[in-house]
């Protein structure tokens, strides 16, 4: 597994994005939320990811591009936990819900966490 997060992994769909807020479900992990929907992609890839700081907590975009910033390595090196443990193809989108500046730490661990509780409810779902 390659600790990769490139192009083809990324959510850039308009459509695919309205539909993930309107229609998928999600789980949290204080200070992140993950929006997840299960489609289907032509790429190979089985996960497409966006991550979001919102402009209301974060006025300086500084603060919002350092915390997506830490959200997309987090989710980099944690992405093998979710896309070794799945079947199917997902698109998620993870938030940033808190509203002080995080560490790494707090973020990494805090994916971890979420990542956890995506895969025990989507194997509740499929059982």
């Amino acid at each position: 597994m390659k600790f990769t997060y490139n192009k083809s992994e990324k959510l850039k769909s308009e459509k695919l994005i309205t539909k993930l807020f309107t229609e998928g479900k999600s789980v949290s992990a204080y200070p992140l939320r993950l929006v997840f929907l299960e489609t289907t992609f032509q790429d190979a890839v089985s996960l497409k990811t966006g991550v979001s700081v919102p402009k209301r907590n974060f006025k300086k975009a500084v603060d919002r591009i350092r915390i997506k910033r830490l959200m997309r390595e987090a989710y980099r090196l944690n992405k093998h936990l979710v896309s070794n443990n799945i079947s199917t193809q997902y698109a998620f989108m993870i938030l940033y819900v808190g509203k002080e500046k995080p560490t790494f730490i707090e973020v990494e661990a805090a994916t971890k966490k979420m990542f956890d509780k995506f895969l025990v409810k989507t194997k509740n779902n499929n059982s």
